[in-house]
């Protein structure tokens, strides 16, 4: 999906101007909140006013040059404060070969998971109705079952707070073909992911799940889901340009933006998500504002300020304590919170392939922020950008007014030193070929020399390595920024961590020994050495005996177990290449992880049942022959080697779901 020949596109983009546009005149109507004049002079560490003249010339300041230095083609801002639209700016390009530009009345952008908001908010108008429970069993709701965890069902509000314990479901995520796009239904029937936590316990993001409340909403209703968030949530909020159908109807298709991995590279087809509930949702940057305008104010047109406040709110009392780490952020009724300086937000992110979203709404303050970006941009600037916006924007407006504390820096050492260790994300497959993905990407947790935390993986919007420091007991503060990382001790142990960003839908438990990349990988480097000399050492041991005119020094059952290790060597090492190969290109090109690519896994799962189960018993029987034949104690020493080579190779396999035999994922 990704191409090159971007020489053009860059040079289209460097040599225009990304200047704010203001809304078309053909926009629906909106009433702008009353003008404020601009402040005045302000101290060092006062809040400025936030009016529409200091908000627009701040971001007319920000995001031009940000667009430009991070490669992206366009962005679109809206702030709403008091039941009214503060601002709405367009930056840049909504395509860029046109030079069309950003309309935040017109121009629709891709939400991604943003578009779950929509969805929770018409799974609670279906519980403000009485036809939906969010603590009964889902299967009462479902025309298919949900296996039980331990004979624990899953319920809504596992599902809106993503603690359902399903694991990730990578496959058919975003098509850009129709026709290899699936139905709701058949999406969510072919394959209920596995569940890999006990429900309530642990966040774990899950677009699988949320799929299946937006089919609860369809069934329950009788609407179909597209048609049921047209006629409940955007016809009373006047959002004309919303739409989660796919491909866009005609009349928004002219309106929408072009998608873009860097603003410098051709644009990218429309992109369908296939578990449609979970990130479909095209619309405009107004659109979303009248949207941040209901939640704000108590749900206003679309829920019950009784039903807005639990879902903004949830009651901690069903709330499983093991799901939370105190003081982090947690997931409230779909959204999520992102506090910052004190301040009460509640938020969500979203990302497709090319477009990239934040929603925050300040609650007390009566402001919500939008930003959407239709490019990833150059190393993902895009990502870094959405987040350090949002926190300027907090600096700026609603700053820090307490501090924080800190620990002595011998305790700070001492629980530094307990975190140290390899830890799993909690949003991750197990029953298929994306678990190797749990070996080699497990976080590492260490130390410098000073005994502080380190977290080498977490990086801030520079790129440099966040440093922390303990603010409260088992709580860190990044040193030169807002984020916070806090653990969870039982008995003395830390079994659990995360940080503010993801903290609401994602924690890291600590790697089981048997699993753990620190033994393993190493292990696995020095048998695939192993393999590798063991496989040229048959070429090279020929030519040299062709040259002196040596025979070979073995016979009969001996010898064809000789040559067989080596061909299975070969066999195994070609084959491990071949997954190698596959799974670079599956998550690098997303279209790759659909059903397109199942004869490549089932040859890739069927060949290593042969060689890696092959390789240990044809090494076995070298290695026994080698040594009953009394052979000098390097080739018996080497083949053991090999044997245990073959072994490591197959454990990994049958432990990281090489072995998986299914294409479901």
């Amino acid at each position: 999906m990704r191409k090159t020949g971007w020489v053009a596109m860059l040079a289209a983009l460097v040599g225009g101007v990304a200047l704010a546009q203001a809304p078309g005149p053909e926009a629906p109507p909106l009433t702008p909140a009353p003008a404020i004049a601009a402040p005045g002079p302000v101290t060092p560490g006062a809040p400025h006013s936030l009016s529409a003249a200091d908000l627009d010339s701040w971001l007319d300041g920000y995001l031009p040059y940000a667009l430009h230095s991070g490669d992206i083609a366009g962005a679109v801002v809206t702030v709403v404060k008091d039941g009214q639209v503060l601002t709405a700016r367009g930056y840049g390009y909504a395509d860029v070969a046109s030079r069309r530009p950003v309309d935040p009345a017109r121009t629709l952008f891709r939400p991604g998971s943003v578009s779950k908001l929509v969805t929770w908010t018409a799974v609670m108008q279906q519980v403000e109705a009485g036809k939906l429970d969010l603590d009964r069993d889902v299967n009462a709701y479902l025309d298919f079952r949900i296996p039980p965890y331990d004979g624990k069902p899953v319920t809504l509000r596992e599902i809106m707070t993503h603690t359902a314990g399903f694991e990730e479901a990578m496959k058919d995520l975003i098509v850009v073909d129709p026709d290899a796009s699936l139905a709701l239904d058949a999406y969510l029937k072919r394959w209920v992911p596995r569940r890999i936590f006990a429900p309530g316990t642990t966040p774990a993001y899950s677009n699988w799940a949320t799929a299946l409340a937006g089919h609860i909403v369809a069934r329950v209703s009788g609407t179909p889901f597209d048609t049921y968030v047209e006629q409940r949530i955007f016809v009373p909020l006047d959002m004309r340009t919303a739409s989660f159908r796919q491909p866009l109807p005609p009349a928004l298709r002219p309106l929408m933006a072009s998608g873009y991995p860097q603003a410098s590279a051709p644009a990218d087809p429309f992109e369908i998500v296939v578990p449609a509930p979970a990130g479909s949702l095209s619309a405009s940057g107004l659109d979303m504002a009248k949207f941040m305008i209901a939640h704000l104010e108590n749900g206003r047109g679309i829920l019950s300020p009784a039903t807005a406040a639990t879902m903004h709110d949830s009651p901690l009392d069903r709330v499983d304590p093991a799901s939370l780490i105190p003081p982090l952020n947690r997931m409230e009724l779909g959204f999520f919170e992102t506090n910052i300086n004190g301040r009460d937000v509640i938020a969500h992110l979203g990302d497709t392939n090319d477009f990239h979203t934040s929603l925050h709404l300040f609650r007390a303050e009566h402001v919500g922020f939008y930003v959407s970006f239709n490019s990833a941009g150059r190393d993902g600037a895009a990502h870094a950008i959405r987040g350090q916006l949002f926190q300027d924007f907090a600096d700026r407006y609603f700053p820090a007014t307490g501090r924080d504390g800190r620990v002595d820096a011998k305790t700070a050492a001492a629980h530094a030193r307990m975190m140290v260790g390899r830890w799993q994300n909690s949003r991750h497959s197990e029953s298929a070929f994306p678990a190797i993905l749990n070996l080699f990407g497990q976080t590492e947790v260490t130390v410098d020399e000073d005994g502080a935390l380190v977290v080498p993986g977490l990086k801030g919007p520079g790129g440099a390595v966040q440093r922390w420091d303990e603010i409260a007991p088992f709580v860190w503060r990044d040193r030169n920024g807002h984020d916070r990382l806090a653990a969870q001790v039982v008995d003395g142990k830390v079994v659990r961590w995360s940080f503010d960003l993801v903290s609401p839908f994602m924690v890291f438990d600590r790697v089981p020994a048997r699993l753990s990349g620190g033994w393993l990988l190493p292990a696995l480097y020095l048998s695939l050495a192993v393999l590798l000399l063991t496989a040229l050492y048959w070429p090279a041991s020929w030519w040299l005996r062709r040259r002196y005119r040596t025979p070979i020094a073995v016979q009969g059952a001996a010898l064809k177990a000789y040559r067989a290790t080596r061909i299975m060597a070969i066999a195994e090492l070609l084959l491990l290449g071949g997954w190698a190969a596959f799974v670079i290109v599956a998550f690098g090109d997303i279209a790759m992880l659909s059903g397109a690519s199942d004869p490549i896994l089932w040859l890739l799962q069927v060949s290593g049942a042969v060689v890696f189960v092959g390789t240990v018993g044809i090494a076995g029987w070298n290695a026994w022959l080698s040594w009953r034949d009394g052979r000098g104690w390097a080739r018996r020493l080497w083949s053991a080697l090999v044997l245990l080579a073959a072994l490591v190779v197959l454990y990994v396999a049958s432990s990281f779901g090489l072995l998986a035999m299914t294409v479901h994922y």
